[in-house]
C-alpha cells in the first residue's frame, strides 16, 4: 500500500512538472518549496494559471503517513501592497497510513495507528504569500482546515508555513 501511494504521488508530481512550460506561458510564476505544517511537513507546488488563480499540490508526510493534496486557489492583492496576496481555496487530499507508533508534537503523547488503511478528504485552504521583491521567493502562511472521510469522519485545522522558490 505504502509503496503504490509513494508511485502515485510520483506519477502526479511528473504529470505537474511536465506541465509547467504550459502554465508559466500565461503567467511567468511556478512555485517550488517546502512546507512546515502543524501536522505534515511536505514538499509545496504552486502553479499559476493566470494572475489571480493557482494550483497548488502539497506531498506531506509525517511517522507513518504519506498524503498529496490538490488545491484550486484564489489570490488578492493585500493591504494594497504588490508583493502581498491573500489566497484562498478548496480541493481534497488521498493518502496512506501504515501500521505505526506516532507522537503528537503538542501533548508528547505516544499513539499507534490501529491498522494500514486509505486517507481521503476534502479540504481548504487560507493563507497569506508574501513574494520576496529583487530575489526568487516566496514566504506564506496559511490555516488548512481537512476533513477526513475515509478514517473519519472528522475536522482538523493545521497551520502551515511555506518557503518557495519561484520561477
Amino acid at each position: 500500500m505504502k509503496k503504490s501511494i509513494l508511485l502515485f504521488s510520483a506519477v502526479c508530481l511528473f504529470i505537474l512538472g511536465s506541465n509547467t512550460k504550459t502554465f508559466a506561458q500565461q503567467s511567468n510564476q511556478t512555485e517550488i518549496g517546502i512546507r512546515f505544517g502543524g501536522y505534515e511537513n511536505g514538499l509545496n507546488l504552486k502553479y499559476f494559471t493566470n494572475s489571480n488563480t493557482a494550483l497548488e499540490g502539497i506531498l506531506g508526510f509525517r511517522p507513518g503517513v504519506v498524503v498529496l493534496t490538490g488545491l484550486y486557489e484564489k489570490q488578492q492583492m493585500a493591504f494594497s501592497e504588490p508583493s502581498l496576496s491573500w489566497y484562498y481555496g478548496v480541493g481534497a487530499h488521498i493518502g496512506g497510513v501504515s501500521n505505526d507508533v506516532y507522537y503528537d508534537r503538542y501533548t508528547g503523547n505516544k499513539y499507534y495507528y490501529r491498522n494500514s488503511g486509505l486517507l481521503l478528504g476534502a479540504d481548504a485552504i487560507l493563507g497569506l504569500e508574501w513574494k520576496i521583491p529583487n530575489i526568487p521567493f516566496s514566504l506564506s502562511g496559511d490555516l488548512h482546515p481537512r476533513l477526513e472521510l475515509a478514517r473519519g469522519p472528522y475536522l482538523d485545522l493545521e497551520p502551515g508555513i511555506s518557503v518557495r522558490f519561484v520561477f
